[in-house]
């Protein structure tokens, strides 16, 4: 067989697995959500990237999807979060500044809600590498993925040479199960994360140990491992293999890591508030209404538990990029206070993206922006009231498109 009719094979045979494998599964019909109803995941599109681009204050980015072809050759593909999608880094939840660029994400989403306001450009008709689902319900990193699916990965051997290497390992069920997993060669290299324990180690660590040998090749016997995977740019014409950023070597190691990533989203909510939309308000007299608002999901259990009955709290519009639309410096500056009236927990069956916690909330001066089907988001008393950065509110309720999405002139001249 020739070189030329070699590839022609490979890439074959990389356009059928891609199709099974990264796409995930396609509707008949993709799916649109509604406002003020959480859409079923059942019904989302997945698919899988390596994240390129961030705009964290406006929850959207970009992902070179995973699909046929010249993997490094494929545009960037832009997408944004929905008002209730959930963002996971090592197991725990996260905002898109913690995440960096390269990171192997996982995604499930959906067509625009309104393709009139959507944060990025809308795909007429999805292709591969630029799916019409880009409003992303959830996002989650290859950990993530994993400890929410109960697989792990099953490192084969290792072949080692100056610090750096190559390792096959397979992806399996953690219960594991009929079958045999396909095998993968994986780069890692000197810069490579070992984590065992409370120790953060490095290649040299493992190979003074004997662990790892110093050059040449040494079988891991199905070692279970977590690990962290990025893209980096691979020798010898392969398009497509992903690089280990992180070893996780125990159970004890992935769940620090997933602890010491859930306390930074916790500070960051709770300066930020947590977000609701709004299920219905009953309006009184001179400004007094009583909201009823659905907290959204994926957060950590003791940020909800801050929401008690009789506390008082504060309640700011925001836009559908989690914004603050209303106060000039911090989002208590023109907020609806008030208190909490009740708390409720729905029973049974909770859609991602929802918390299946109600709050009644209870206010003498509305604003504006609180009102049904909007986003909303809200500070119980005990949490601190700080001054955010510019780029993470408009100013008193701007809707104007440079104020949503600051052009090139807020740059000095």
């Amino acid at each position: 067989m020739n070189r030329l009719r070699f590839t022609r094979c490979l890439i074959a045979l990389f356009l059928a697995l891609s199709m099974v494998t990264s796409a995930g599964f396609a509707q008949d019909k993709p799916f649109r959500p509604e406002t003020g109803k959480f859409p079923p995941l059942e019904k989302s599109f997945s698919y899988r990237g390596v994240l390129v681009f961030l705009d964290h204050a406006n929850r959207r980015g970009s992902l070179r999807v995973i699909s046929p072809g010249e993997f490094f050759r494929n545009p960037p593909h832009p997408f944004a979060m929905l008002p209730y999608g959930i963002i996971r880094y090592h197991g725990a939840p996260a905002d898109l500044r913690d995440i960096p660029l390269g990171t192997l994400m996982h995604v499930r989403a959906f067509l625009p809600p309104d393709p009139k306001t959507s944060a990025v450009p809308v795909a007429q008709n999805g292709s591969p590498e630029r799916p019409a689902e880009n409003h992303v319900l959830l996002i989650e990193d290859e950990p993530s993925f994993c400890l929410r699916e109960g697989k792990v990965w099953k490192l084969k051997e290792v072949d080692l040479e100056h610090n750096q290497g190559m390792i096959i390992a397979s992806l399996e069920s953690k219960e594991g199960g009929p079958g045999k997993a396909s095998e993968e060669k994986l780069t890692f290299d000197g810069a490579t994360r070992i984590w065992r324990g409370r120790e953060r180690l490095g290649v040299e660590d493992l190979i003074a140990e004997g662990t790892w040998p110093v050059r040449g090749k040494k079988s891991l016997a199905g070692q279970t491992v977590h690990l962290g995977l990025t893209w980096q740019p691979t020798p010898d014409g392969v398009f497509l293999r992903f690089h280990i950023s992180d070893i996780w070597l125990d159970e004890t190691a992935i769940k620090r890591a997933a602890q010491n990533q859930t306390e930074t989203h916790k500070a960051l909510i709770r300066s930020r508030w947590m977000p609701a939309w709004v299920d219905t308000v009953e309006y009184g007299k001179f400004g007094q209404a009583k909201v009823t608002a659905t907290l959204f999901g994926g957060m950590d259990q003791t940020l909800y538990a801050d929401f008690k009955k009789g506390i008082s709290s504060q309640m700011n519009s925001v836009e559908n990029t989690l914004k603050h639309t209303h106060g000039a410096y911090s989002p208590a500056h023109m907020a609806s206070a008030g208190s909490v009236l009740e708390v409720t927990k729905t029973n049974g069956n909770i859609l991602l993206g929802s918390s299946g916690i109600q709050i009644r909330f209870e206010t003498d001066l509305i604003i504006e922006g609180i009102r049904p089907g909007r986003v909303v988001r809200v500070r119980p008393s005990n949490w601190p009231i700080l001054c955010i950065p510019r780029e993470e509110y408009l100013d008193d309720g701007s809707s104007n498109i440079e104020d949503r999405f600051p052009s090139p002139s807020i740059f000095p001249k």
